[in-house]
């Protein structure tokens, strides 16, 4: 015997046919105004992110401010060893040249640049997440081999579960029902 408890409502799942009909539903959820969903597919899917209305990552800005520390450091760093900390005149060369710090500013641009394009992807996805409801629905298994999801999370401020059953019936969404968390 075996009794199973009612977790929370997640979000609601449909599955599409076809890459088209997964864009013409990307487009009527946009228009429609949910901000909280999005589009599982096993290939990439050539102008869904447009269809969806997604903008340009930030996670390049993550990237620039990492490296532009990284560079930035190099510099000052070259030039307090070689200027203040321990100044050492030698057949009147400079005490600091920015020709002679670029190699080390070049390197911690470099790695730098890596950390912030890392640790932003981190942030910004929100992980590492250990779990997610999607993972323990059985159809959602599918997703890595032939099927198209469309999930809008019951966190979205514009979710009413008749609303947007009705909403993915009408986008052609098969197999609609509830995730829970």
């Amino acid at each position: 015997m075996s009794t199973s408890t009612a977790g929370r409502p997640y979000a609601l799942i449909a599955e599409f046919e076809t890459p088209a009909s997964t864009l013409h539903a990307a487009e009527l959820i946009r228009d429609a105004g949910y901000k909280r969903w999005d589009v599982h597919t096993p290939f990439p899917i050539h102008g869904l992110d447009g269809a969806m209305g997604l903008r340009n990552s930030k996670v390049g800005w993550f990237t620039f401010l990492g490296g532009t520390t990284g560079f930035s450091l190099g510099m000052l760093m070259i030039w307090w060893m070689g200027k203040v900390d321990y100044a050492i005149p030698v057949g009147g060369k400079p005490l600091f040249s920015p020709i002679f710090a670029f190699p080390v500013s070049y390197e911690l641009t470099i790695l730098l640049g890596a950390f912030g394009t890392l640790f932003g992807m981190f942030f910004l996805n929100r992980l590492p997440r250990h779990y997610h409801p999607l993972l323990k629905h059985p159809r959602f298994r599918n997703v890595t081999h032939d099927r198209i999801y469309v999930v809008i999370e019951c966190a979205d401020p514009k979710f009413s579960d008749a609303e947007t059953r009705k909403l993915l019936e009408h986008a052609g969404g098969r197999h609609i029902e509830i995730v829970e968390d």
